[in-house]
């Protein structure tokens, strides 16, 4: 199961509607983690992280395919449990390849992938920005199931070479079934599913619309996971899945069952994921620095915070900015300091020792909007950033929060 995420969402930063007003934060966030578990390598330099959740799912395939092997191969033992875990760990490298071939191709079209994670039913590669082509988009898709398929031609190819009934004989014969059923399962045209994206990038092709394509997708879904929750019980105690001659139990009716159920949550939490994100892009263009910049008012560093602050409200601004003899801005106030200094002080605080000095990544044209400017917030984060024109002229101070904010807003419209 695959997923592209995008972590543009700016954290939010300090609050208020003013200088001096809303709750303290503190200072600027550090870069979020982008960890996941346990890291396990950086092919191609993406960072491959194995979640909590897999070592659950290594320790199922481990008892169910142990059981299997005693039916199969008796005079192993105790050691079939070995065989087992291997067969565990050898299908999640199938998993791997399946996502590196996604991680591949969303490097060839020079698309930033964050990181895989190998966890409950299978994979994620964290790809950060859409495609530009609903062509590019089909075949990002398509060659995960593809090396699925491939893998599982050479493990037929590689069982004419091993005798039947045999550990390795049994062993490529399960991992050529596993990553068969991987194959077809994300090819089930569904989001979040492989299938899904192929299915957005054939509507969005006839419709030249890339959200009615991820609308139909996610519906088509969210109709697979109800089709799995209800369906896939109903095989199984029909005897679809194995031996019709056995008897179904309780205990395997409420395993099958609550299988059926968390693969189903999967499935509908993943379309909805991938509305929520499409329906955000939609409102990136939205987003302007200009629009979200607040009015600031240029102080000396030795300026009183009172007389600074009077000077803000009588201007009808909402920031602060340090600057030099010239009128060079040297450090923007942070509305997080102002909160934290009490009123009866602030005669005696001079502004400089409440700012922030500016760092060029800290510097933001007006002109930004959208995805550009998720990504300058993201390479420099901060709670405030100085806006300039392109003469070099400060235009005011852009807020985290208000873009946080904004985020809410377009979010929460008819429709989105």
């Amino acid at each position: 199961m695959d997923e592209s995420g995008d972590n543009g969402r700016p954290q939010p930063g300090a609050g208020g509607t003013g200088p001096g007003a809303g709750p303290e934060k503190g200072k600027p966030r550090r870069p979020a983690d982008p960890g996941g578990g346990l890291l396990m390598g950086r092919p191609f330099g993406v960072p491959v992280y194995v979640a909590p959740s897999w070592f659950v799912v290594a320790a199922l395939i481990t008892w169910v395919f142990g059981g299997q092997l005693d039916r199969v191969l008796p005079e192993l033992g105790a050691l079939r449990y070995l065989v087992a875990l291997f067969f565990a760990i050898a299908f999640y490298a199938s998993v791997l390849v399946h996502e590196l071939a996604h991680t591949v191709a969303a490097l060839r079209y020079k698309l930033p992938v964050r990181r895989i994670q190998l966890q409950f039913f299978g994979g994620v590669s964290e790809i950060e920005k859409e495609t530009e082509t609903p062509g590019r988009e089909f075949i990002l898709a398509f060659v995960g199931p593809l090396l699925s398929l491939v893998l599982g031609g050479v493990f037929y190819l590689a069982m004419e070479f091993v005798e039947p009934g045999t550990v390795p004989g049994v062993l490529l014969a399960g991992l050529m079934i596993s990553n068969l059923i991987v194959a077809a399962f994300n090819l089930l045209p569904g989001l979040p599913l492989d299938g899904g994206r192929m299915l957005r990038a054939v509507v969005w092709k006839i419709t030249g619309k890339p959200m009615s394509g991820t609308v139909a997708a996610a519906w088509v879904g969210r109709g697979l996971a109800v089709a799995v929750l209800i369906g896939l019980p109903l095989l199984t105690h029909t005897g679809a899945f194995g031996d019709t001659s056995r008897d179904i139990g309780g205990v395997e009716t409420v395993t099958d069952a609550l299988l059926a159920a968390i693969l189903a949550g999967i499935i509908w939490t993943g379309a909805g994921n991938s509305l929520r994100m499409a329906r955000l892009r939609e409102h990136l263009p939205d987003l302007r620095a200009r629009t979200l910049t607040r009015r600031a008012v240029p102080v000396e560093s030795a300026t009183p915070l009172s007389e600074a602050l009077r000077r803000a409200n009588e201007a009808g601004a909402r920031a602060l900015v340090v600057v030099d003899g010239q009128g060079s801005p040297k450090g923007v106030v942070r509305e997080a300091a102002i909160v934290g200094v009490p009123e009866h002080r602030r005669p005696w605080v001079a502004v400089g020792s409440l700012a922030q000095d500016l760092t060029e990544g800290m510097r933001v044209p007006a002109e930004l909007a959208g995805e550009a400017l998720l990504d300058r917030l993201k390479a420099s984060p901060a709670t405030e950033y100085l806006v300039v024109e392109e003469t070099g002229q400060i235009y005011g101070v852009l807020s985290t929060a208000d873009v946080e904010r904004a985020f809410v807003r377009a979010m929460a419209r008819p429709g989105a």
